[in-house]
Formats: C-alpha cells, structure tokens, sequence
C-alpha cells in the first residue's frame, strides 16, 4: 500500500507529501493489468481501444452511457457509476475535461480503489489542479501519476500519444506499459506531480499558438482579396512550414471543423497557460490574445466543433472593425 507522510510538496501549492511505495507485482505480468478508464470523449475512447489491443482488462465509464457503450464491440466492460469501474483495477486513468469533472469524479472513486492500485491523471487541469489531484489521492493513500498526453483525435485513435510524466521512480515500471499502449513515446520529466503538466502546458502553449497564428493569416489573405491557400502553398516545404498549420489552415479554408481537439478544450487550456505564465512572473500577452480570440468564437456558436474553428473570431472581429 502507498504510505505519505509531510515532508516535501510534490507541487507548489499542494500539501507536503512525500512518497514511498511498496511495489508489488501481480502476476502474470503487465498483460494481466485490469484498467479503468473514467471519461471515453474523443481522446478517452481511443485510449481504451488501445488499451484493450494491447491485451488489458478494460472497464469504461462515462457520464453520458452512450459514449461508452461502443466500446463494448471492442472488448471493454461498461460500468454503470465510477466507484463499480474502479473497484477491481490496477490502475485508473482519468481522461475528463477539467479539474472540477476529475475531482467530482474520483471523490466517488477513490474510496472504491484497490490499496495498491495507481491513479495515472491524464486530463489537462493546470498546475493548481494536479496539486489538488494528488492532495486527494495522498488523502486516501493511492498512488498518484500525473501523465497529460500531447495529440488529439488521430494519434489517441493509432496509439501515437506523446506521454509526458511525472511520478515517483518507483512507479514507472508498473505504469510504463499503460503508456506503451496508449503513445508511441514517453518523457518523463520529473518525479513530482505537475512535473508532466509542466511540459504539457509548454507544448499547448505552442499548438495553441500555431492555431491562433495560422487563423490570422488566412483570415488577412481573404480580406486582402487572395486566395488563402496560396499562403499555404507558399510556406509549403520552407522553414516557416509545419504540419499543424497546413492541417488547420486547409480545414480553416474549407470551414469544415469536425472536432479533433474541440474548442472548448483550447479555451480551457489557453487560460490555464495564461495563468501558469502568470504565476511564474511572464508575461502572459500573446495567450491571453488566443483564450480571448478562442472564448470569442466560443460565443458565435463554435464551442463543440474543432479549435480551428477559431478562424470565426477573427472573421467577427475584422467585419466589425471594417464597418467603424
């Protein structure tokens, strides 16, 4: 069973916890794992197809049943409430939206985890939540990794994730072929929970500005009347070139924005980058631009459909500058 005791922070903000865990392995090896994933949206459900190809027992949960139950096809066992998924698993893997869903979720949870099973806290709640998170899970001595993953709707569905940890060493061997099955690479970047969240705010930071700064130049290339796609043709290969722009840039042109990594969720994650950066003491300009560019298009209807979508504030916003 995992012991804490008052010590050092595990995350600026948290309680004092320091960890020390008694591994224990169950036989059979990784392959006999029982896991349970709580939250089967976009990304959670091609987490758990992965999960079950790999030769896991899986049991899913989700708020809305309906979203769960194809998984059934695939292997998975549905669980009516969170206490019924999470009771005989090894590990627990939360893919929820923020901290609020998570904490509201494995306050029933948690209780009806097995001594020895690990809580690997994938969804992006921001420094302040992971502490929270792992405050909660030393409270009922689970063990606690904080693994946001990098990717939307395609690599969660191929298994291409980009896993970023952090935990106790200790832990890695036991949670290591979770991540196997889930992403094609994992960065451990520390020992401490919020050491994952970390990077995962770094690298969102980038996404979210590649997004916001490809919607600004089709926008400007309609309005000086040319053909946006030319701009995509004319980095096509260069230095300035990336793949992501070229993919949101053609769904921009095309105003089609099935949802991949919905808008709601950049929102969510541009202010929690905003924050951050300001608690850190930078300035957080250019993301608090984005989060109000996002929040904008949220507002015109757009909320459900993909962040590229966010094309629609600068739309908005250039039409009413040009009727002044």
């Amino acid at each position: 069973m995992p012991r804490f005791h008052p010590s050092n922070p595990p995350v600026a903000g948290a309680s004092n916890w320091v960890w020390e865990r008694v591994e224990q392995t169950r036989p059979g090896g990784a392959m006999s794992m029982s896991v349970a994933v709580l939250g089967t949206g976009i990304m959670g459900s091609g987490m758990a197809k992965n999960l079950i190809k790999a030769g896991f027992d899986v049991t899913v949960w989700n708020r809305h049943r309906e979203k769960a139950e194809p998984l059934a096809e695939a292997g998975a066992k549905i669980a009516g409430d969170p206490k019924d998924a999470v009771a005989e698993a090894d590990v627990v893997l939360t893919m929820l939206f923020d901290t609020d869903a998570v904490e509201g979720v494995m306050g029933e949870a948690l209780p009806a985890m097995r001594e020895d099973a690990v809580w690997i806290q994938s969804s992006t709640v921001g420094l302040p939540g992971v502490a929270r998170l792992a405050e909660r899970a030393g409270y009922q001595g689970i063990a606690f990794v904080d693994a946001p993953v990098l990717g939307t709707k395609q690599p969660a569905e191929e298994g291409k994730l980009l896993v970023l940890a952090g935990g106790p060493e200790d832990l890695r061997e036991r949670v290591q072929p979770v991540f196997d099955a889930i992403g094609s690479k994992t960065v451990w970047v520390g020992e401490l929970p919020g050491d994952g969240h970390k990077l995962k705010l770094v690298a969102n930071s980038w996404v979210l500005s590649i997004v916001g700064a490809t919607a600004q130049a089709i926008d400007l290339m309609k309005r000086f009347g040319l053909d946006p796609q030319l701009y995509l043709d004319t980095i096509a290969g260069g230095v300035t070139d990336c793949a992501y722009a070229q993919l949101k840039g053609k769904a921009m042109i095309a105003g089609e924005f099935p949802p991949s990594f919905p808008l709601t969720g950049a929102a969510k994650d541009a202010q929690l980058i905003a924050e951050a950066m300001d608690h850190v003491g930078t300035r957080p300009v250019i993301m608090e631009a984005l989060a109000a560019q996002f929040r904008d298009a949220i507002d015109g209807g757009h909320g459900s459909e993909d962040m590229a979508s966010v094309i629609a504030a600068f739309d908005g916003g250039g039409q009413d500058r040009a009727s002044l």
